[in-house]
């Protein structure tokens, strides 16, 4: 599912991040950037060392900053690593809305032309995956309505056709000028 926001992309694939052909993929990271499992261990993995020893430099982060890296042996040339909010540590919704913020801002720092997203949070930390969605999206939109950005194409990478259903009928329900 593709839409367009003032000359800019929002769409939507069910596929691996670690594929994704675009300038940046961001992955769901910890505050100390260890990238263990999930979505960090498949990039480690993909991408090579290359991008975890990055990440020791920049280490740590605080919940709803983000970082940058090479993107080592991945088609994308960076990962943007932003760390989401463990559900019941609170006030979790800005932390999200932040998270995909500064993930958006850090790929204009440096003129990410494509971005791909995963459903930050909504592994391992437990955050509902509608919440997620209606979140990033609204975040992304917004970013795209009201920010002088050099992002052309932002795409929500989801890996199950469950989250993939989920992020499809949330985008379906807003309205988008």
């Amino acid at each position: 599912m593709k839409i367009e926001v003032k000359n800019h992309t929002l769409e939507l694939v069910k596929a691996d991040i670690t594929e994704s052909d675009t300038d940046a993929i961001v992955n769901a990271a910890n505050g100390k950037l260890v990238m263990g499992g999930g979505v960090a261990g498949a990039i480690l993995k993909k991408g090579g060392d290359e991008i975890q020893q990055e990440c020791y430099k920049k280490a740590p982060i605080s919940v709803g900053q983000a970082a940058i890296t090479t993107g080592g042996k991945l088609k994308a040339k960076y990962v943007i690593h932003t760390v989401g909010p463990r559900m019941g540590e609170g006030d979790e919704d800005s932390k999200l809305k932040n998270a995909t913020l500064n993930a958006l801002k850090i790929a204009d720092e440096n003129n990410v032309k494509t971005l791909a997203f995963p459903a930050v949070s909504a592994g391992i930390f437990g955050f509902p995956i509608e919440r997620c969605a209606n979140i990033m999206l609204d975040t992304t939109i917004n970013y795209f309505q009201t920010k002088q950005t050099e992002i052309e194409k932002v795409i929500f990478c989801l890996f199950s056709d469950s989250d993939f259903k989920i992020f499809q009928k949330v985008l379906q329900q807003k309205n988008i000028e």
